[in-house]
């Protein structure tokens, strides 16, 4: 989902900036840290997202430097061969600090045009337990970064790398958590909105570029509390990039990412307005066994909440199950977390990000399958330092 959100993009700007300040004074002189655009006008030097770039690939999976943000999103279900069930979550996001078209000194390796950071999440449903973690890092010298071809985005040793034809390495370990899984492609890449163009807003720029692979054959091992599991299930890839920020009045969004038994996949998103209504820039793909994809509009589906939960954390109050229902084809969902307390809750930012699964029918037949959800905006918008 875009990233984009007033005040809570500036904030992480901020946050990540002085942190790294903080950490690294000897690299980070202060003329640096002066040519950070805190603001929400966009600078010179910048692209939007405005329908008229094709996406291509290899070269589309690597970073975009001339867009102010975007992020690698990787999210699973898994389970052992007993059937002990675990959900992941790891996102690598870019952010520009200035334009590429900026001149940046040259006397260090640490002056870059762009700052990463990465969130890192185990559910361990069993044990009703939620590992989250956070790293920044700038890219040089070597410490994060994307490229295309070979694909490849890391940040320290948390890294996706591909391994071979539509197969990567997936990799993440910090204090009790780790994973290390082999991905393959069962279904190839799926473009959003018009040819991966996906409107956010009323503005033809309030927009990004969005393509998934939503269909991952997942084998390796999950380790957690100084235990080693052997895992298979299915994992998701979303990759998003943009320039332009969200309508005003946008308050969240909620983001749904399905993976049906029957081999579909379904991708969902509805932009939350202050007055309690749902933007019209709403939308989503279907996507059936055979690949093929169908967009979705505001008006061609409907999410209903059906429960509350409060997190303990935070005091924010998300919603804790869903009803969705779609007129083509003509579904009725029943969704479910794994767990409730699924909250990521970081300095600069707090959402839920969740395992869920679900049941229900499309067309008659009965379906079944599992997924991600993602909720921002129910914790409070967090105010600037």
């Amino acid at each position: 989902m875009n990233f984009l959100k007033t005040p809570l993009y500036h904030t992480i700007l901020i946050s990540t900036a002085l942190l790294l300040n903080a950490c690294v004074p000897q690299v980070t002189p202060a003329a640096e840290l002066q040519a950070v655009d805190f603001s929400p006008e966009i600078p010179d030097g910048l692209t939007y997202a405005d329908g008229s770039r094709p996406l291509t690939f290899p070269a589309d999976f690597g970073a975009h430097p001339d867009f102010r943000t975007e992020w690698w999103y990787y999210t699973g279900n898994l389970s052992t061969p007993d059937g002990r069930p675990f959900g992941f979550e790891l996102t690598v996001f870019r952010v520009s600090l200035t334009p590429p078209t900026v001149d940046l000194p040259e006397d260090s390796a640490w002056y870059s045009e762009s700052l990463y950071f990465a969130h890192f999440a185990l559910s361990d449903i069993e044990a009703n337990e939620f590992h989250a973690y956070e790293r920044y890092a700038r890219p040089g010298p070597g410490l994060a970064g994307a490229q295309g071809s070979p694909y490849r985005v890391w940040l320290e040793d948390w890294s996706i790398v591909e391994t071979g034809k539509d197969s990567y390495r997936l990799q993440a370990r910090q204090d009790r958590a780790a994973i290390d899984l082999n991905l393959t492609d069962e279904m190839g890449v799926i473009l959003h909105g018009e040819n991966g163009y996906s409107r956010k807003g009323k503005e033809i720029t309030n927009a990004s570029y969005y393509y998934s692979q939503p269909r991952l054959r997942a084998e390796g091992t999950v380790q957690v509390q100084n235990e080693t599991y052997p895992v298979s299930g299915l994992a998701w890839k979303d990759h998003e990039f943009s320039t332009g920020v969200l309508d005003e009045g946008q308050i969240g969004w909620d983001w749904f990412s399905l993976q049906f038994d029957d081999g579909s996949a379904l991708m969902l998103f509805q932009l939350r307005e202050s007055g309690g209504g749902t933007s019209d820039s709403s939308s989503g793909t279907f996507i059936h066994a055979n690949g093929l994809s169908q967009s979705l509009q505001n008006e061609n589906f409907s999410i209903a909440a059906l429960g509350q939960w409060r997190s303990p954390h935070t005091g924010g109050m998300y919603p804790s199950a869903w009803q969705i229902q779609l007129e083509e084809p003509n579904c009725l969902l029943d969704i479910r977390p794994w767990m409730p307390d699924q909250e990521v809750n970081f300095p600069a930012v707090t959402y839920w990000e969740g395992a869920v699964r679900f049941e229900g029918t499309c067309d008659g037949k009965s379906v079944n399958g599992n997924g991600y959800i993602e909720l921002t905006g129910y914790a409070g918008n967090l105010p600037l330092p």
